[in-house]
């Protein structure tokens, strides 16, 4: 009988995470107390949290207190962008969102996934980029290595697999362009 996968051979690429795993706890921790239970309206807290913990966050970036990142230091938001509520910036790799976004709720933004002819279940990451003045409607799924160019609006519940071109309206699973902005 084939074997697809066998987790007990998994193996976590060094460095993967970007800092030691005592950064890693301590970040996991402050995101679900100081950060998570922090008041709507107190958005320069959750700025300076995310920023002491390296995120590159521009001016008058809005973000929910219920919004979660795997690992802020590989997460970097334009001035301007708005994260909503229980968006998951998923960064086991780079994140790049640009100015003026909008990421709405539920969005889910991942980074990372598994090698699926590997027996061992190999890790990777592709960095993901959102380009300026985009929107990213309630409940979108954007996978690994994928560019959003600038402009361009994500409608709710699609799933975005492939990159998408500057200025368009998207929709679907995949999402595919279906007129201009």
């Amino acid at each position: 009988m084939k074997n697809y996968q066998q987790l007990d051979k998994f193996k976590l690429p060094q460095n993967f995470r970007g800092k030691g795993a005592i950064t890693v706890q301590f970040w996991w921790l402050v995101q679900s107390t100081l950060f998570a239970w922090s008041p709507q309206f107190m958005y320069g807290w959750r700025r300076f949290l995310l920023r002491t913990f390296g995120a590159r966050i521009g001016k008058n970036v809005i973000v929910r207190p219920t919004v979660r990142t795997q690992f802020p230091w590989k997460v970097s938001i334009g001035d301007h962008s708005w994260i909503g509520d229980d968006v998951v910036l998923y960064s086991l790799g780079e994140i790049e969102i640009g100015e003026h976004v909008v990421i709405s709720q539920k969005s889910y933004i991942c980074t990372g996934t598994h090698d699926p002819q590997s027996v061992s279940f190999d890790i990777y990451s592709h960095k993901i980029t959102i380009e300026d003045q985009c929107w990213i409607a309630t409940d979108v799924y954007v996978a690994p290595g994928v560019t959003i160019g600038r402009g361009t609006l994500v409608g709710a519940r699609s799933s975005v697999f492939k990159d998408l071109p500057a200025g368009k309206i998207c929709l679907g699973s995949p999402a595919q362009a279906i007129k201009d902005r």
